[in-house]
């Protein structure tokens, strides 16, 4: 079925006040900046959403991207990894303040947490975590004489995901590694936002390279020349240090 084919800004319209997102990125690799940034445009203007728990492998760089959504105040708790990175100011200061509760996942376990909650594994079992602090409170089972920590599920109402090729089916395929945790989110919520370089008519797409299969896909925007997070951190960089010096 063809998809809704919005701007940026008509596609998070709806998303409300206490809602769980889970965002795409490995570092600024597939990060869905257009999305982001129409997100944080809105609550600029309107105030909303805020009180929201973001997925995603990391707490952001400098003001830009997830952490420009820290910065603004819209996020009351992240769900990540890798929660300082080269330029974690946002983070930080939000943490040290009281302002953002942080639930640290190894990345392999935030990973499969997303990929169950898209499967519909409500928990499984794994070893890593276990004699640590992060396994506190969770139940352990023995298996072939190894203790294993038994992890919940995750998903969201929403996952923003930049794709490279979409059609108007909503099939995706990926531009190498920002196919990261694109298509697992895309499973895992209940409202799927993608960003993709080009969308095409249906059948263009060769289907042994479709990644992620567009039941998976509610809502599709067309963003020709996406910007890479990297090259925006770097220009705040580069901005402070003219500043500073």
């Amino acid at each position: 079925m063809a998809k809704d084919i919005v701007t940026c800004a008509e596609a998070v319209s709806d998303i409300e006040d206490g809602m769980s997102v889970m965002i795409g990125g490995f570092g600024g690799a597939g990060s869905p900046v257009e999305l982001i940034g129409a997100l944080i445009a809105r609550f600029r203007e309107t105030g909303h959403p805020r009180d929201l728990t973001v997925i995603n492998n990391n707490a952001g760089n400098g003001t830009v991207g997830i952490a420009g959504m820290i910065a603004a105040g819209m996020v009351r708790k992240i769900i990540c990894s890798f929660p300082r990175s080269a330029y974690p100011q946002a983070f930080t200061e939000a943490y040290k303040a009281g302002r953002i509760e942080l639930e640290l996942v190894p990345q392999g376990t935030l990973a499969e947490r997303i990929r169950a909650g898209g499967a519909g594994i409500p928990a499984f079992y794994t070893p890593t975590s276990y004699g640590t602090e992060l396994a506190a409170g969770k139940p352990v089972a023995e298996f072939e004489g190894r203790p294993y920590v038994q992890e919940r599920w995750l998903k969201a109402d929403v996952a923003l995901v930049k794709a490279e090729l979409a059609d108007e089916a909503g099939n995706l395929t990926y531009r190498g590694a920002a196919r990261n945790f694109g298509p697992i989110m895309c499973m895992a919520a209940a409202l799927s936002i993608v960003q993709a370089r080009k969308i095409l008519p249906p059948g263009t797409l060769d289907p042994e390279q479709i990644i992620t299969p567009g039941i998976f896909v509610d809502r599709l925007v067309r963003v020709e020349a996406p910007v890479q997070e990297e090259v925006l951190v770097r220009a705040e960089a580069a901005i402070a240090a003219g500043e500073n010096g």
